[in-house]
């Protein structure tokens, strides 16, 4: 990661949403203003607090996580989690299917949410 991409929380936010899996629609609609909204704030250097601390709630971080996201530090959290299950005799399918469980009912949250959303215009 770049010098400049260090700094710039937009790109941080974008990189973050990439690794969720989430499109710029969703998080729109999670904070309730328009893709093109996302796109700006992505491109933007510096965000407020209250924003940054909305679009954190938004994507399941912490506005500080956002604030001190790494690409390097992703890599280094995965080398160790990898060297650490092998010392430990880890079970990766125990764990795929953990992680497969807590995506599938971040989903159903998201499902529910927008039905929510939804339910509430009509």
């Amino acid at each position: 990661m770049s010098t400049a991409t260090k700094n710039h929380i937009g790109r941080k936010i974008s990189r973050i949403r990439e690794l969720r899996g989430m499109k710029q629609e969703a998080l729109a609609t999670a904070l309730g203003i328009s893709q093109q909204a996302v796109s700006s704030i992505e491109n933007s250097e510096n965000i407020e607090d209250k924003k940054l601390q909305d679009i954190a709630t938004a994507l399941g971080v912490t506005a500080e996580a956002i604030k001190n996201f790494t690409e390097e530090a992703i890599f280094n959290n995965i080398n160790n989690f990898h060297d650490n299950s092998i010392q430990n005799n880890f079970n990766p399918i125990e764990k795929v299917v953990e992680l497969y469980e807590r995506l599938l009912q971040a989903e159903k949250d998201k499902v529910a949410y927008l039905e929510k959303l939804v339910n509430n215009k009509h």
